[in-house]
């Protein structure tokens, strides 16, 4: 028997919100979405596309000092997009109801549903911590070289040294990766923009992307990619490209859950 989508809860009505299946070339519409926002509100994007260049460099001085915690940080940097984009999502939905571009009004979008954002940043805390735990216990345990600097570090893995190692980290990283991009993907938005809560926002990301592997697989790669190039200029593209990146996450939201039907009358 199927559950119903409607559920009483004393006076007030909840919708459990309804995933919709889209093709594996969705994002690409994503991005081009996300890119006719940024044209249309340059200013305010670019603040935020300084934010995540600035956040770049941190996690680049990071690694001189604590490389261990090389894949969690930088899948942390791609999959906490999502929280830290909120900005990004209120200018592509003021945009979206035909309100003015401005930074002011996106800068306090939290308030709007605090505490379950809260919770969700603890989760999403818990899990990095156990992450970033499980990356030194990986060194530990696999890693049977003289611990290098950064530039020593990295040149091991481009020769694939310790296979072992490599096979064992990346796996690691992977299942982490794959929990916190599934539970992250849609999650923000939805608390943003219909006041869910965070553990039914959470379920809904996670069915999302059961229901659309081919699509979330897509958007994955092209997140990491972009991220990729954005590093690899310098953090110069990271300006641009992650702005463009978090209006189109936003442009994913509104694709992948169906919005609630407006009352009749």
């Amino acid at each position: 028997m199927s559950q119903p989508e409607d559920v009483k809860l004393g006076t007030e009505e909840w919708v459990f919100p309804v995933v919709r299946d889209v093709g594996a070339g969705a994002p690409l519409h994503w991005i081009r979405s996300g890119w006719a926002d940024f044209r249309a509100c340059p200013i305010p994007s670019l603040f935020y596309g300084f934010c995540f260049a600035a956040m770049g460099l941190l996690v680049t001085m990071v690694f001189e000092h604590a490389y261990a915690y090389t894949v969690a940080l930088t899948s942390g940097f791609l999959l906490l997009g999502p929280f830290l984009a909120m900005g990004l999502y209120e200018i592509s939905r003021r945009r979206e109801q035909g309100a003015a571009c401005a930074l002011l009004p996106t800068l306090t979008v939290w308030k709007r549903n605090a505490g379950n954002i809260g919770i969700f940043a603890v989760v999403l805390g818990i899990v990095f911590l156990v992450w970033a735990r499980a990356s030194m216990v990986v060194f530990a345990l696999f890693y049977t070289n003289e611990m290098p600097n950064l530039s020593g570090f990295l040149a091991q893995l481009l020769a694939l040294d310790n296979l072992e190692f490599l096979l064992v980290y990346f796996g690691v990283g992977l299942i982490f990766a794959t929990i916190v991009f599934a539970v992250s993907v849609i999650s923000v938005p939805l608390m943003l923009d219909r006041n869910q809560d965070a553990i039914s926002s959470m379920l809904t990301s996670v069915g999302a992307l059961m229901r659309n592997p081919g699509a979330m697989i897509v958007w994955a790669f092209m997140i990491a990619g972009l991220t990729v190039i954005g590093f690899m200029t310098f953090h110069l593209g990271l300006v641009v490209l992650m702005p463009i990146v978090g209006h189109a996450s936003w442009h994913a939201y509104r694709d992948l859950v169906v919005l609630p039907a407006a009352p009749a009358g």
